[in-house]
């Protein structure tokens, strides 16, 4: 796997950055980018589970299983992928899951004068590289837009 980075400057607090970012209702607005199903059921507590889904074209819900490896509200967040989640059934071994799994998606919220400064460190494999330089930015930019609103 690769570490990318990503990181966006919104002109908000941390603590509603972060708030937007991991909220219920607003959590699948900006990661609609990716997914325009995409949701997450679980908690963002230190030692959570939590599934990332969504609807593919097949109908099917598919998506993946996660564990919430820290969290410092307003400041940090840290997400250790394990699984795959298709269909009602959690996948935690296999080639499908052992390319990636471990993987970590982490959130940095840094404010200084009013604006919050969203770092994402993401774990991909090679061939999702392409992917996620294309997606991310966008829904990066979508949070930003829903933060300063």
């Amino acid at each position: 796997m690769k570490r990318l980075q990503y990181t966006i400057d919104i002109k908000a607090p941390a603590a509603k950055t972060a708030g937007v970012m991991l909220g219920k209702d607003t959590f699948k607005l900006w990661t609609s980018v990716f997914n325009p199903t995409s949701d997450f059921e679980g908690g963002w507590n230190k030692g959570d589970k939590i599934y990332f889904i969504g609807t593919g074209a097949d109908g099917r819900q598919a998506g993946m299983v996660a564990e919430i490896a820290e969290h410092i509200p307003g400041r940090f967040v840290s997400i250790r992928h394990y699984g795959i989640y298709d269909n009602g059934q959690e996948i935690t071994e296999g080639p499908d899951v052992e390319k990636w799994a471990g993987g970590l998606e982490n959130y940095t919220y840094e404010e200084k004068d009013g604006t919050t400064t969203v770092t994402v460190d993401v774990d991909v494999t090679e061939d999702n590289i392409d992917y996620f330089n294309s997606t991310y930015p966008k829904a990066l930019e979508k949070l930003k837009t829903l933060c300063e609103a």
